[in-house]
């Protein structure tokens, strides 16, 4: 585990409202020649290429209607990949992400796409798979990395090896599965009915659902197949690699569904097969529990990334009740075990109630919750819409609705009614045309605290360490990123209320000397600051700052003289 102290450094990022169609509407430049993204080093300071990516999930079904069926496609997203990113860093007007994971693109029996029909295809409601290859190679042109969802612990129970399963106990697919001749009775993961009859009159393990057959992972027939289908994803068709869901739940043993030993065992064996694909491949884990647990998938030996959920449920629920001092509690027993280059961090995704809704609409806290995950340790993961404020509650499908792109009809997701009625906040400047240009707006902020993250190694990959506010002041986050070359100071009011006059301290560090303070971030460039002199235990003693208003941050550069 790394040593999670200290700070770093950050340039100016300008704010720039430029024109609205080349980032907003306007086709993907197909088959035109992209400058690759050089802003952002892959590997810097030796870490993994992902460890300097900001990441962007999409439902495709919800994301961009291409072909007027009312559905979103890939071709959709090509077309909009300008907006997430135009492949030039000379520009600021796109959102600037640089990854992008796709919710299951597989053929399904569902809408959501989480149980497959088949791994080696992708959903025709999305397109086909060359029209796949083509919004892969249209990405990888403008600097963005590309992982699918992958559903390994169960199929659709449309899936032909299932179907073939139950109609024929001397199927080769019998044993891929888990069958009963009676029901064994006792409940799933979560104290769920888990185990179904099929029409045969036997009965099958489905932790998830009666459509949601559960794989037998003791089957080292099934474990081969599934290693195909990681090489056919990662050399055929090209991804960077994958979002694995319900990474938890793979292998039982008996009773005992979640985190066993042979769940370990087999993720460590699967990380052989796709690094032998490919060794830059990246897994990230739906690994839903406590941190404590989660750190146990990321020894070295397994998964890449797990979701820091404990972290997104804190900023939440502290930026919500504007607590400072719980947050850093909370940041600090996360990184205990969730070492920073292994922590993928986010606010909300496909499973949980959206961040205005969680913030009850306050546009000032979503601010305040998008600067805490942007500035943190870890690798961040934005759920589509979010930079845009829509709101959204269970069920699943009242978080999965379309993409609000414009007040048009349909609020410029589809030209016919789409596959979910899109939220009608679009009509009331919810939507990405309407704030594209207004630097006040969430997406600006959004896209300002992206680019800066991208073109400052502090804040991708630097230390932390928690700063000290003066007078224990419960309103306000203070903590330095420290890399091998730069030093930030990220300070964060909580409060609904201005802070004037504070001075923050950091009992000891690794600086030495005197600072330039510049500010980056929350104050004019040419704004003047005080020089920081450190203490003689590296770290600096009751530097004074003036103002932060409500709901807002301060980033100062710190520059040796």
């Amino acid at each position: 585990m790394r040593n999670h102290v200290f700070c770093r450094c950050l340039l100016q990022l300008a704010l720039l409202g430029l024109a609205l169609g080349a980032c907003v509407g306007s086709p993907a430049r197909v088959g035109q020649p992209v400058q690759p993204v050089t802003g952002m080093p892959a590997g810097t300071d030796g870490y993994p290429w992902w460890n300097d990516a900001v990441f962007y999930e999409i439902f495709v079904r919800s994301f961009y209607d291409s072909d007027g069926d009312g559905m979103g496609d890939f071709n959709g997203i090509t077309q909009k990949l300008d907006y997430l990113n135009d492949g030039d860093p000379s520009t600021t007007d796109d959102l600037g992400v640089t990854g992008i994971w796709l919710m299951p693109i597989h053929p399904t029996g569902s809408y959501h796409g989480y149980d497959v029909i088949d791994y080696y295809a992708v959903n025709p409601e999305y397109g086909s798979m060359d029209d796949f290859k083509t919004m892969l190679t249209e990405a990888h042109q403008r600097g963005i990395k590309v992982i699918i969802d992958l559903v390994l612990n169960h199929t659709s129970s449309s899936n032909p090896w299932f179907l073939d399963a139950v109609a024929n106990p001397d199927s080769p697919y019998r044993d891929w599965y888990i069958f009963s001749a009676t029901d064994p009775g006792y409940p799933g993961a979560w104290g769920q009915q888990a185990w179904r009859q099929a029409s045969s009159g036997d009965y099958y393990f489905g932790n998830f659902d009666s459509s949601m057959p559960d794989l037998n992972y003791d089957n080292p027939e099934v474990r081969a197949e599934m290693g195909k289908v990681v090489e056919f994803w990662l050399e055929e068709v090209g991804v960077d690699g994958f979002r694995l869901d319900a990474a938890r739940y793979l292998v039982e043993e008996g009773r005992a569904m979640s985190d066993t030993e042979a769940n370990h065992e087999y993720w460590r064996e699967f990380r052989q097969v796709y690094k032998a694909s490919n060794p830059e491949a990246m897994t990230v884990g739906e690994v839903w529990t406590h941190s404590s647990t989660i750190s146990q998938y990321l020894q070295g030996d397994e998964l890449d990334l797990a979701f820091s959920f404990d972290l997104a449920e804190a900023i939440l629920l502290q930026t919500g009740i504007r607590s400072a001092p719980s947050l850093r509690a909370s940041i600090e027993q996360n990184l205990l075990y969730l070492a920073d280059p292994s922590d993928a961090i986010f606010l909300s995704n496909h499973d949980t109630n959206r961040v205005m809704s969680r913030l009850g609409g306050d546009v000032a806290k979503a601010k305040t919750a998008a600067t805490i995950l942007l500035t943190l340790p870890g690798v961040p993961f934005i759920y589509y819409g979010e930079e845009i404020g829509m709101t959204g509650a269970k069920p699943d499908e009242d978080i999965r609705t379309p993409m609000l792109w414009s007040s048009l009809g349909n609020a410029g997701f589809s030209l016919v009614d789409p596959w979910r009625p899109a939220n009608g906040e679009y009509q009331n400047g919810v939507n990405v045309a309407g704030q594209h240009a207004d630097p006040a707006s969430l997406l600006s902020h959004y896209r300002s605290l992206i680019h800066l993250r991208n073109n400052h190694v502090a804040l991708r990959i630097g230390d932390y360490q928690p700063v000290q506010p003066g007078d224990d002041d419960n309103r306000v986050l203070a903590y330095m990123r420290q890399s091998q070359g730069e030093i930030v100071l990220v300070v964060i009011n909580l409060g609904k209320d201005a802070v004037r006059e504070m001075q923050l301290s950091l009992p000891m560090g690794r600086l030495s000397g005197t600072y330039h303070v510049l500010p980056i971030f929350g104050l004019p460039a040419d704004a003047s600051m005080p020089d920081l002199t450190t203490n003689a235990a590296g770290g600096f003693d009751a530097y004074p700052l003036v103002e932060i208003p409500a709901n807002g941050a301060l980033i100062l550069q710190l520059v040796q003289k």
